[in-house]
């Protein structure tokens, strides 16, 4: 059974593989590329039943016995943030279908958006921090060829920026996973999890914990997020789409899984200094959001705010906390690829993202202006759409762990999106039509599918929240109790 766990890395990669030798043949390419994303979802739709029944899920390759091998370690949070990455890369590969265009398609984009995935996969599932470094970089040199898929000068520029500040991290990545080893003689997270207690986090190792901080965050777009709103605003709108959902959550998942599992001994050093960068975070990514008037730069600085919010939930270190972090964690994914989807329509309805120069869409497109608006809602929190119960559990544990600043400040930013997305639906959509369905520089022909979809899944999340409850307090627990992971990787009592 634990053979399993790998799936959801090799689907992708032996996929992306032979579409590279499909080139010409882009209707295979579309039909390959959604069946591996369908296969990849329903293995660990039964991988998570799996973990629910017996338990964290690991397997040594090569057969070598962990830590001496390589592990990859599928636990419930790991198996639900893959689940939903199955299911937002879906909706944006139906996106695509219709609005990528043939050259970016004939250029490599499935194969390259395969190996996205598999890097974002094995990142999830990785138990050891050497290998999160490698399925970081298949990621990342997946992203630069997306990023510049296309060649404009608007793009290329963001690119080089985008490519400099992930080779400055990933250097810092090697140079603090070098400390790290040359402190504990071990990179498996299990083992290292045991190393570092029985050491003690004090000193040199505080020291590596805020350089891993420094890494993640800049993976995340936690504090240090200045390349993200070029980088993010500038790609094909099924491109950034993808970006906004996953990229900056790989970031966060490392933050979460290194800061409960290794790093957990000091909360009130490494743990508060995550509290006051998300803090910093939600509030320059809420003026950036408020201060705007295009479509692409709103959105993207909403990314930013969801960033700071996911990780003030983790600062708290309580059930509460993390269990509003892990809810809202699922529902960002979901929703900022949906919002980006949204957004990316209009402009590509209109041929503008400015909003003086937009009213009145909704009469010529009813449903995406009623799909933005319940977007807009439930990336605000508003009940009973699925950003409001992370933002409740959120909240109260800010609260308990007495940061009652950062749940102050959690509730304002959330005003402050609102409010910046409702200035794009009243600007976008309300007031008198401006534009002729003949006028129009393209159609929602293939489009409304993919976001219908993400839309109903919004509703469904925050309505039927408690169908995910058991898998939800199943995720939290192994987060809270990092002896949990170890026993599952190196066996009941083990030794350091």
């Amino acid at each position: 059974m634990s053979n399993l766990v790998i799936l959801p890395v090799i689907i992708p990669i032996i996929a992306g593989l032979l579409l590279v030798m499909m080139r010409k043949y882009i209707r295979l390419q579309r039909m390959l590329s959604i069946a591996s994303m369908g296969a990849v979802a329903l293995v660990t739709f039964y991988l998570m039943n799996t973990i629910k029944v017996k338990g964290i899920q690991s397997l040594q390759l090569g057969g070598w016995e962990a830590p001496f091998g390589v592990s990859m370690v599928m636990d419930m949070f790991s198996a639900l943030l893959i689940f939903v990455t199955s299911i937002v890369a879906l909706c944006c590969l139906l996106y695509a279908f219709h609005s990528i265009g043939k050259e970016r398609e004939s250029f490599y984009f499935y194969p390259f958006f395969l190996f996205l995935i598999a890097g974002v996969n094995g990142s999830f599932i990785t138990g050891d921090i050497f290998n999160l470094f490698v399925c970081f970089e298949v990621m990342l040199v997946s992203s630069y060829v997306l990023i510049s898929l296309g060649g404009t000068r608007k793009q290329l520029r963001e690119s080089i920026k985008y490519i400099l500040v992930n080779i400055l991290s990933s250097f810092l990545f090697l140079v603090a996973i070098a400390y790290l080893y040359a402190t504990c003689g071990t990179l498996n997270f299990a083992h290292l999890s045991l190393r570092v207690a029985d050491a003690g986090q004090e000193g040199l190792m505080t020291t590596v914990a805020i350089l891993f901080l420094i890494v993640f965050s800049l993976k995340a777009g936690l504090f240090l997020f200045f390349w993200l709103p070029g980088s993010y605003s500038t790609p094909p709108t099924a491109i950034a789409a993808i970006f906004a959902a996953l990229l900056t959550k790989v970031g966060i998942y490392a933050i979460m899984r290194v800061f409960s599992l290794i790093f957990y001994h000091q909360p009130e050093v490494t743990h508060l200094l995550i509290g006051v960068l998300a803090a910093v975070t939600m509030v320059l990514g809420a003026i950036g959001a408020v201060a705007y008037g295009d479509i692409k730069r709103i959105l993207t600085y909403n990314v930013i705010v969801g960033v700071g919010f996911i990780l003030a939930g983790f600062a708290t270190f309580t059930m509460e906390g993390m269990t509003g972090s892990l809810y809202y964690l699922i529902h960002d994914m979901i929703v900022k690829g949906l919002i980006f989807l949204l957004g990316g329509t209009i402009i590509h309805l209109t041929g503008t993202g400015k909003l003086k120069e937009l009213s009145g869409l909704i009469r010529l497109h009813p449903q995406l202006g009623w799909m933005f608006f319940v977007a807009a809602l439930s990336l605000a929190g508003i009940p009973p759409l699925s950003g409001f119960l992370g933002k409740i559990f959120i909240t109260e544990g800010t609260f308990e762990a007495r940061y009652y600043w950062l749940g102050g400040i959690g509730l304002l930013t959330s005003l402050a999106v609102l409010y910046s997305l409702m200035k794009i639906f009243m600007n976008v959509f309300w007031g008198y039509t401006e534009i002729t369905e003949e006028e129009e520089k393209g159609t929602t022909k293939g489009l409304l599918l993919p976001i219908g979809i993400l839309t109903a899944l919004t509703i469904a999340l925050g309505l039927g929240a408690e169908g995910i409850a058991e898998y939800v307090d199943s995720a939290v627990e192994v987060l809270m109790n990092p002896s949990m992971y170890v026993e599952a990787v190196l066996g009941m009592n083990p030794k350091p």
